[in-house]
């Protein structure tokens, strides 16, 4: 009898599990996709590193990241913000909704899109719905962060590329990726910094995907150690990456970045290893969930005024609708699940 009533239990359990742990794995999925192109653009655009492999290094180093560096921002977000036990089967499930909605309003306006601000604005919108909104974390360490951050990287490749890179130009970087042969040092730099990226992103973004499932977990299973589910969702959500990349990778990868500044070789892994920095330094010092592709996207912008100017620059089409996508899909996350929840809870 005792053995039937385990099964049972085991049964009901992972039958409550099914839909939110499915909407995980997708989200997932999605967003190896999109993560693929921060990190390996520029080492696929030079040619140093072949398509096929792309999706293993790309999920190794993910999940890599995700259990070395990415309990803080799964911690954040199971339970920083709204309450733990407030992580039902039914609050997860419209949480992981709203953030692929969102991403998908973004996909379709082809403008890559934050994860992280979907993610911590859906959860957000949740808990003022119960209110059980954690303000302190939200306004005066998430969203100080997310001014702070961008600006950073922006001013940062700003003033490298106005008054560094020139000085740095006939003698230690070539201006096109054809004649990377004569360079093998950068060919390894843009590798490493590629795997740097990708580690980046597993420390980060993970948990946008592993977080509440591993709340709901939790709470249906009565343990007390969030962080050793946290854990082993991780090995669940992190694998998913690599198929994300392989179905969706290749093709966001050969357009990344493109349309808003050409780059040669030395500048993309400049980019690179810059945005990376901040990404892991705000996952390790207070578990902030952060964009790498506002990172990214400040990155460029700052490198496109320095080569075509102010206005040219924020004339640009590309630029113009990343900040309105940007501005936009974080709201439409936290409303629509701020609506789903009075309306159906």
């Amino acid at each position: 009898m005792q053995a039937l009533s385990n099964l049972i239990e085991i049964d009901s359990f992972w039958g409550v599990m099914a839909i939110p742990l499915f909407l995980s794995m997708f989200l997932a999925v999605n967003m190896g996709g999109s993560g693929t192109a921060p990190a390996f653009s520029a080492a696929y655009g030079a040619g140093v590193i072949r398509r096929t492999v792309i999706p293993a290094l790309f999920g190794v180093m993910v999940l890599i990241g995700a259990l070395l560096a990415g309990g803080e921002v799964s911690l954040t977000l199971g339970k920083g913000l709204l309450e733990q036990s407030l992580f039902t089967p039914m609050v997860t499930s419209i949480i992981l909704l709203c953030i692929g909605l969102s991403l998908l309003v973004a996909n379709l306006l082809g403008v890559p899109q934050s994860t992280s601000q979907s993610t911590v604005l859906a959860i957000a919108g949740a808990a003022t719905a119960l209110d059980g909104l954690n303000t302190q974390k939200l306004f005066l360490e998430i969203l100080s962060t997310w001014f702070i951050l961008p600006l950073v990287s922006f001013l940062l490749m700003l003033a490298l590329s106005k008054w560094v890179f020139p000085y740095l130009k006939d003698r230690f970087f070539t201006d096109s990726y054809d004649h990377l042969k004569e360079h093998k040092g950068l060919k390894v730099l843009l590798v490493a910094s590629s795997l740097y990226v990708a580690f980046s992103i597993g420390a980060n973004n993970v948990a946008n995907a592993a977080a509440p499932i591993a709340s709901l977990a939790v709470n249906q299973m009565g343990e007390t150690d969030l962080s050793r589910v946290i854990l082993y969702s991780m090995l669940l959500t992190a694998p998913c990456f690599a198929i994300g990349s392989s179905l969706f990778g290749h093709k966001v990868t050969k357009r990344n970045g493109k349309e808003i500044v050409d780059v040669n070789p030395f500048y993309a892994c400049v980019i690179s290893i810059l945005v990376a920095s901040l990404l892991l330094m705000a996952s390790m010092t207070k578990g902030i969930p952060t964009s790498l592709v506002q990172l990214n996207g400040t990155a460029f912008i700052a490198l496109g005024i320095t080569k075509n100017g102010f206005k040219e620059t924020f004339s640009n089409r590309t630029v113009k609708r990343f900040f309105t996508v940007w501005a936009f899909a974080p709201i439409f996350a936290f409303g629509l699940a701020f609506l789903l929840i009075r309306l159906l809870i």
